[in-house]
């Protein structure tokens, strides 16, 4: 039986490297750079503009089509998920490491039907790593296979996470102390790559064995998740309840033991949710 979804996929893949393209030529000019919510939360032309590519290329093959986009929804479109096929994208996933040159930029798409991802794509554009996934079809960089470490022992792990700037102080605490938390089990230590597309895949690869975070969004999981699933990975709620691609929360990990581990050593704060207002 033919995959319906597979002209998608493919289609896919060469709209997400012609926004690599034009992330890379940017790269090579002054960057005007322009806040959203808060000094730290940035946005450049750059952003809004591989969007536009993305979702105007994708459209006009695919009008019937849905989409979630960063910029679109800080635009003030909604950031609903519905039964419709769907595109999720984050057109520059990393955009303070884009601002300063730091290499981990990607373009993440994730393409979802009723609500579950079918298949997702994240191109680290500047290391030219292009991370592929399919439903059932297995996890590919630059067209090789590639899986998860296998790492049982939390203690052999290297953990993944995002830090920054938060407003509310008490947030900021427990971000501060799960992370001392999980460095005193201990582990080999901890990463913060900057792009959350990024850091799942690089989960994928066995390179670390576990990621964290809370207060990202869909269009920061739902190209990684597909990867990391298909990799032999492990996703869950940072509850350990089942992973939720509209709840802005995540732990991926390479073995079920390491992830029930982080489980328990991470303190939640609440972040809301992408399908919600507010």
């Amino acid at each position: 039986m033919a995959d319906p979804w597979q002209e998608c996929m493919d289609y896919c893949v060469e709209v997400t490297k012609q926004a690599g393209k034009m992330i890379c030529e940017a790269l090579q000019k002054d960057i005007a750079v322009m806040q959203k919510s808060s000094p730290v939360d940035l946005v450049t032309e750059t952003d809004q503009k591989v969007e536009q590519l993305i979702i105007s290329s994708i459209k006009e093959k695919y009008p019937t089509h849905s989409f979630i986009g960063e910029e679109s929804v800080a635009a003030g479109s909604p950031s609903l998920l519905t039964d419709n096929p769907t595109w999720i994208i984050d057109p520059i996933d990393g955009t303070t490491n884009f601002v300063h040159r730091f290499p981990f930029v990607s373009v993440s798409i994730g393409f979802t039907v009723k609500k579950k991802v079918e298949f997702g794509i994240v191109y680290s554009c500047i290391e030219d790593k292009l991370y592929t996934a399919r439903k059932g079809k297995g996890a590919f960089c630059n067209g090789a296979p590639i899986k998860v470490s296998g790492q049982q022992d939390i203690c052999q792990s290297l953990v993944l996470t995002e830090m920054g700037f938060k407003k509310d102080p008490e947030h900021f605490r427990i971000m501060m102390d799960n992370m001392k938390a999980i460095l005193t089990i201990p582990v080999h230590g901890i990463r913060s790559p900057g792009s959350a597309a990024v850091n799942m895949c690089l989960v994928a690869c066995g390179a670390a064995d576990a990621y964290y975070h809370m207060g990202i969004h869909c269009w920061d999981m739902a190209g990684g998740a597909a990867i990391l699933t298909e990799a032999g990975g492990v996703i869950v709620d940072i509850s350990g309840g089942p992973f939720d691609l509209m709840s802005r929360r995540l732990i991926i990990a390479s073995s079920r033991p390491i992830a029930e581990r982080l489980v328990k050593e991470i303190t939640v704060f609440p972040c809301g949710r992408d399908d919600t207002e507010g």
